[in-house]
């Protein structure tokens, strides 16, 4: 068997498990034109229709059912035995898939995965962030990146002792012109930054001191979906932000953001990488792995 056929098997299986030929080219990283080719050249090599397309779906024909129930077991077992050879390699090398919400991949990206390519310049790190959870596994994924107490039961999770917080942060020239609130309540009277979470809500800024928990609906005059454009925002004293602490740290060291109500954001829950229990990793995953076990023990 040929590595193009097992390349098109590839894309048969990903577009039956996705249900869309734009899904399964960007989970396998081509062109839906390519794919679509792929797709075509497998249907004449074996004489049959293996998808119903039209405009808006896509599904399988019956012989295609067949024919995904018959190929996925042996594809298992053909990608479980390349991986089992690759754990045998003494200098890490392939992909590593790794699914996070952006706020976290920012925090490990310069001192653990950059630093990990660094150190072996032959894994290709194909890093995917939205705010959203997934599931890794059905997703094709090796890694996940999300707090603690977002990480599934069945999952094997790695705290990388981070301490993370929410920070609310302003301009020094916006503070000396409209003061500063000490308490979550003064909000109310102040101009903010709003921000807009990835379904679409309004993030409500929330507060905790002495057992005590608040959320604010803040006003002000934009609304941004994106941390760093928060950022931008408050540095050219718009208004009063509320982001990630690691997202601003420079920017407060700097001078360039002073933080606010800092009694009233306590520590959140830790970041943790997460997989599922595999047999004979990759020599590049078990890298990986030791990686962010050295990472999280300096940070301890």
């Amino acid at each position: 068997m040929t590595r193009s056929v097992l390349a098109d098997l590839d894309a048969v299986l990903s577009i039956a498990r996705l249900g869309s030929f734009r899904a399964a080219a960007l989970d396998l990283g081509i062109s839906t034109t390519a794919l679509s080719n792929a797709v075509a050249k497998l249907e004449k090599r074996l004489a049959i229709r293996l998808f119903n397309r039209t405009t808006r779906s896509v599904s399988l024909t019956d012989a295609g059912r067949t024919f995904v129930e018959r190929i996925g077991p042996a594809m298992t077992d053909i990608h479980d035995a390349m991986l089992t050879a690759q754990s045998l390699q003494e200098i890490p090398t392939g992909t590593l898939r790794i699914n996070a919400f952006a706020s976290a991949a920012r925090e490990v990206m310069e001192p653990l995965i950059l630093s990990f390519l660094q150190r072996y310049p032959q894994v290709h790190v194909d890093l995917v962030t939205e705010g959203k959870l997934v599931d890794i596994v059905a997703a094709g994924y090796d890694l996940g990146l999300r707090t603690m107490d977002l990480v599934p039961n069945d999952m094997i999770a790695l705290p990388l002792g981070l301490d993370r917080s929410n920070a609310v942060v302003a301009s020094p020239e916006f503070l000396r012109t409209h003061g500063t609130p000490t308490v979550p309540a003064d909000l109310y009277r102040f101009r903010c930054i709003r921000a807009r979470l990835p379904n679409h809500a309004l993030l409500r800024w929330k507060f905790e001191k002495d057992g005590n928990t608040i959320q604010i609906d803040v006003q002000g005059s934009i609304t941004l979906d994106e941390s760093s454009l928060v950022g931008i925002a408050a540095r050219k004293g718009v208004g009063l932000g509320y982001v990630m602490e690691a997202d601003v740290r420079e920017d407060i060291a700097a001078g360039r953001l002073v933080r606010v109500l800092e009694d009233w954001t306590p520590s959140l829950a830790p970041l943790a990488l997460y997989y599922p229990g595999r047999k004979n990793p990759p020599a590049a995953f078990s890298a990986f792995i030791q990686a962010a076990r050295d990472f999280a023990k300096a940070g301890a």
